[in-house]
């Protein structure tokens, strides 16, 4: 096995890298402070392309496969959780359902614009009684000559609603049979279709510079060819996006980790008590060291399965334990960092608590903790 990255890896982290630090890291705080989404960030993003980097070159993609990708999100997320939520969730679950199911009409018209930072796409699943179980979604669509009439709302949709977020992928419920059980069909929704109504949220605790909407449908009219996939497929169509989704959160949990521990580092070096650096005392030399080995057990875990698709090999049970494992990495890593700090680390002047709060949000968004140990224990059989 080569454990080495190429030279075209190495190269990406280094320029996303170098890009968050000059272009992210200096207005991070304030945007945070703000609850304010950055288009201009989101532009530069596009401009260093990374939108739409796994999709070919046809569509205005890099052509690159999913690990150049994860190492993107990872760099993002060592410096700032919300613009790594903006790419992250464009890239997996914005543009993840036109690429995979949409037709190539769909494909060619909404694609190339979506991989510039100029727009940017939802993925409209989570609804208020319909989290952990996605099926229980009563956003419905109803066939009325050419046209579905959607009825319903969405909730905590990453991009929804911005100035420059021009529409959503939607489950609905287009079928209830006598016995209960519901057909999930999926549409692609433009922003100015009449009936679609997009509120953003307020008062987060975490990713406060990334868009968060809730999205409302009144008789809201979409033409037939905004169909996405087969009719009776959606809810297929959003858990399998959902898959490749856990990648890129499994990598801003650990682009928090890593970021969160370079700052205890430094802190640790820098800070004296009793005479010395707070590092050179054993508990807190043990604690950077074990943050140091959680990092690098949760990095070669997640490429690995990014090695998995590539290779096109099933990654669904791994996609799923490294979702899990990486953002309890950053649980216990960002908690440790904060502890270094001491009464510092709870301080908005420091950025480790920024990274404190903003990695909550890993263990519950695209897939609670509980529910992947659910899914890795079905892939056990038990």
């Amino acid at each position: 096995m080569n454990f080495e990255l190429t030279e075209e890896h190495k190269m990406i982290r280094e320029t996303v890298r170098d890009f968050a630090e000059r272009e992210i890291r200096p207005v991070a705080k304030d945007l945070d402070e703000k609850a304010e989404f950055s288009i201009e960030l989101t532009r530069k993003i596009g401009e260093l392309g990374l939108f739409g980097m796994y999709l070919p070159e046809k569509y205005g993609g890099q052509d690159l496969d999913t690990l150049a990708y994860i190492i993107a999100v990872e760099e993002l997320a060592r410096v700032d959780g919300s613009q790594a939520a903006t790419l992250a969730a464009h890239n997996s679950l914005g543009i993840g359902p036109i690429y995979y199911f949409g037709t190539e009409e769909q494909k060619m018209k909404y694609l190339p614009q979506l991989c510039t930072g100029e727009a940017l796409w939802g993925f409209g699943l989570t609804e208020a009684n319909a989290g952990s179980d996605s099926r229980g979604s009563k956003t419905t669509a109803v066939l009325d000559g050419d046209e579905w009439v959607i009825n319903g709302s969405k909730i905590f949709i990453t991009n929804g609603s911005s100035e420059i977020s021009i529409g959503s992928a939607v489950q609905t419920v287009t079928k209830t049979f006598e016995n209960g059980k519901k057909e999930f069909t999926t549409f692609v929704v433009d922003k100015d279709t009449p009936g679609f109504k997009r509120v953003t949220m307020h008062g987060k605790m975490m990713w406060r510079a990334s868009d968060t909407a809730e999205l409302y449908f009144d008789d809201c009219r979409v033409p037939k060819e905004n169909l996405l996939g087969e009719i009776g497929k959606g809810s297929k169509i959003m858990l399998s996006t959902l898959d490749n989704g856990r990648l890129s959160i499994a990598a801003m949990g650990l682009g928090a980790a890593q970021g969160a521990f370079e700052l205890a580092l430094q802190y640790s070096q820098e800070r004296k008590q009793f005479g010395k650096p707070i590092s050179k005392f054993q508990v807190n030399a043990f604690k950077l060291a074990d943050m140091a080995m959680k990092i690098e057990h949760a990095r070669w875990f997640l490429y690995r399965t990014c090695w998995l698709k590539d290779n096109n090999k099933p990654f669904g049970k791994e996609a799923a334990m490294t979702k899990l494992y990486c953002s309890e990495v950053a649980r216990e890593v960002a908690d440790e960092a904060v502890q270094i700090h001491g009464g510092y680390g709870l301080m908005k002047d420091y950025d480790v608590e920024r990274i404190y709060r903003d990695q909550r949000l890993l263990q519950i968004g695209e897939g609670t903790s509980e529910i992947q140990r659910l899914v890795i224990s079905r892939y056990l059989g038990v």
